[in-house]
């Protein structure tokens, strides 16, 4: 399809990306940053309501760069819920307050269209610069606060690690479009499949699966999540954790779908053992973590282990399922608790779980929905995270990977030692603090949103699993 008429269906990334331009344009104009916030807001309440049902057939748009799908549009919600909430969540967050708030929101409308563009990529070149200003874009704001030490080491280890595993990524694409002479996936795809050319595929795909490992923090690529989710300003470890994970396994999702054949049965077992690897190191850090950005850093890990667990059985219909499912559970659980952990610590000043202490006294109600979202990721009935784990572990059995079941069990075990650990701190420790005042209106409104999706997903799984798989 040519570029005039490929325009009618990229209506909502036009409108994100005119949107983020005006946004800056405003930030020159108005005084009161927090308009364009606003602005932001109902720029992306505006995409999302351009949103057109998918198509039947899938659309080559822009002479095949982009594959517009039911898959591509479940993503486009996925990343335009992620940074609606995400921008909730920093109005209540006070460091960025009279510190260029206005350029953080118009960068987060940039970084929208460039979530959104991430899953409809279709060749080479697309995935590669649609991921890259993702990255970019994630060491902006890494670094935001350009007068905390800690963000600015967190933005240079970020840029560090990324630019190292994007060049590795680059060479095994140079390599693969050598063996195809060819960018588009499918043409890959027969020389993965041709003997004579399949090791020099592989090993092109393997380099090109580092990239992608180190946004989605797989294992052994994931040595940058806590540092950088400890340093970064705290709404954008909200997001760094779930956004640019979850478009890494659109695009891994894809690459797997059209370039596999029956070659795919090579790479299971790799998968398995890293999903293995990942959710072990994850867990068994996790243990011993005293700051609750760390602390959920390498809950963040373990989950990718989890998410992996699906990748490992893709040909499976309930694997790709069991993938999207966990997806949107993880969005909600983690979004909904880095909602807490923004605004508790904006109220006390510290990110130590220490600093949690008797908060089922001081502030409640935050307790509460810390509490829900603790359970989700421990993957506790009725709760989004026990129909995720669910599914990948159903697709994992259903494919007698009984090895990574029995592993995956166990950490499952492990982790819901120290995510209880924290439950404990806030219920069981006395508070030696005094009560906290109320937290602003836009993160406790993201919060409970976030727990009715945790709980929505939960207590009517039907519903919401028609809904995701259509």
């Amino acid at each position: 399809m040519g570029p005039v008429e490929s325009l009618r269906h990229f209506i909502p990334e036009l409108v994100l990306l005119g949107g983020a331009f005006t946004a800056f344009f405003l930030d020159f104009l108005l005084k009161n940053k927090r308009l364009v916030g606003y602005f932001a807001l109902l720029t992306i309440v505006a995409a999302a309501c351009l949103l057109k049902a998918p198509p039947k057939e899938s659309l080559d748009l822009f002479y095949g760069f982009f594959h517009l799908d039911g898959f591509a549009n479940l993503f486009r919600v996925l990343a335009l819920i992620a940074v609606a909430a995400t921008i909730l969540i920093a109005f209540g967050f006070s460091p960025l307050r009279d510190r260029y708030e206005g350029e953080f929101y118009g960068l987060f409308l940039f970084m929208a269209f460039a979530l959104i563009t991430v899953a409809a990529a279709n060749n080479l070149l697309m995935i590669f610069l649609s991921v890259e200003f993702v990255s970019i874009l994630s060491y902006l704001l890494a670094g935001f606060l350009k007068n905390d030490l800690k963000a600015k080491e967190s933005a240079v280890k970020y840029l560090l690690f990324g630019s190292v595993c994007s060049a590795v990524m680059l060479y095994g694409m140079s390599l693969l479009f050598g063996a195809a002479g060819s960018i588009d996936l499918p043409a890959i795809a027969r020389v993965v499949d041709s003997p004579a050319m399949k090791p020099l595929g592989m090993i092109g795909l393997l380099c090109f699966f580092v990239g992608l490992g180190f946004k989605i923090s797989m294992a052994p690529f994931h040595m940058w999540a806590p540092d950088v989710y400890e340093g970064a300003p705290t709404p954008v470890t909200a997001f760094l954790t779930v956004a640019p994970k979850a478009l890494g396994f659109a695009v891994l999702m894809r690459v797997l779908a059209s370039v596999f054949g029956e070659s795919y049965r090579d790479w299971r077992q790799v998968l398995m053992w890293l999903s293995i690897l990942t959710m072990t190191l994850g867990n068994l850090t996790a243990i011993s973590q005293t700051n609750i950005k760390r602390f959920l850093a390498y809950s963040s890990i373990a989950q990718a282990g989890y998410i992996l667990m699906g990748l490992a059985v893709f040909p499976s219909p309930l694997g790709k399922d069991g993938v999207l499912i966990y997806l949107f559970a993880y969005l909600f659980t983690n979004l909904g608790a880095f909602a807490v952990v923004s605004s508790v610590g904006d109220r006390t000043g510290s990110d130590e779980i220490a600093s949690y202490s008797g908060l089922s006294e001081r502030a409640p109600v935050s307790a509460a929905l810390m509490t829900v979202f603790l359970l989700s990721l421990t993957g506790i009935p009725p709760l989004a995270g026990f129909l995720a784990k669910y599914y990948v572990f159903a697709a994992a059995v259903e494919a007698r990977f009984i090895t990574l079941v029995v592993v995956a069990a166990v950490n499952s075990a492990v982790a819901a030692y120290y995510y209880f650990r924290v439950i404990r701190t806030m219920y069981l420790v006395p508070a030696d603090q005094p009560a906290l005042p109320k937290p602003p209106v836009s993160a406790a409104a993201v919060t409970w949103l976030m727990a009715a999706g945790v709980l929505g997903i939960g207590l009517f799984p039907g519903f919401f699993i028609k809904l995701i798989l259509g």
